[in-house]
């Protein structure tokens, strides 16, 4: 499940102090949802088999079906927009640099992980604050279609974040 904006969300224009609506100003990133992450035509992948319990990380790791892994490539290489929640793998005393970005909050941690093509994995130069984990936030960023393995779970895609703002309801 996606959020989705209930309010209107307004930006400063540089060197103009003017307060704009979105969409007045062209954005470079293209705001997607989880559904745009699965390929068109493609059923949302579903748990087939019991999976298998990893005892070294506490995790159960699912069986999913073959559309699991399909990725959709048209957004290979586009600056994109897309909210989701924080899934730490590397924090630091300044926060957090490298994460999981998912589509509902516990994915990953209280429940198995959604399916490879449902997972983002982001890295950041900037640190994100480690008291704001359980918010909701917007990752921007160029998107990559490539399938990884992490501890936690199989990803098929990547972002390097130019910025990451809290998403407000």
């Amino acid at each position: 499940m996606t959020p989705r904006f209930t309010r209107r969300q307004f930006m400063l224009t540089a060197g103009a102090g003017a307060l704009l609506p979105c969409g007045v100003m062209a954005s470079p990133f293209r705001e997607i949802t989880w559904d745009d992450l699965i390929p068109p035509g493609v059923p949302y992948s579903e748990i087939i088999g019991d999976g298998e319990i990893d005892e070294q990380a506490d995790t159960w790791k699912p069986i999913f079906d073959e559309n699991a892994t399909k990725l959709n490539t048209a957004l290979d290489g586009v600056s994109v927009k897309l909210p989701g929640y924080i899934i730490p793998l590397d924090t630091g005393a300044d926060g957090v640099t490298s994460f999981i970005l998912v589509p509902y909050v516990g994915a990953c941690i209280h429940v198995p992980p959604p399916p490879p093509n449902q997972l983002v994995f982001v890295t950041t130069a900037t640190p994100w604050p480690s008291e704001n984990l359980w918010d909701a936030v917007w990752v921007y960023g160029r998107l990559s279609t490539r399938l990884q393995s992490t501890e936690i779970a199989e990803i098929g895609y990547q972002i390097v974040a130019t910025s990451i703002e809290i998403y407000e309801w």
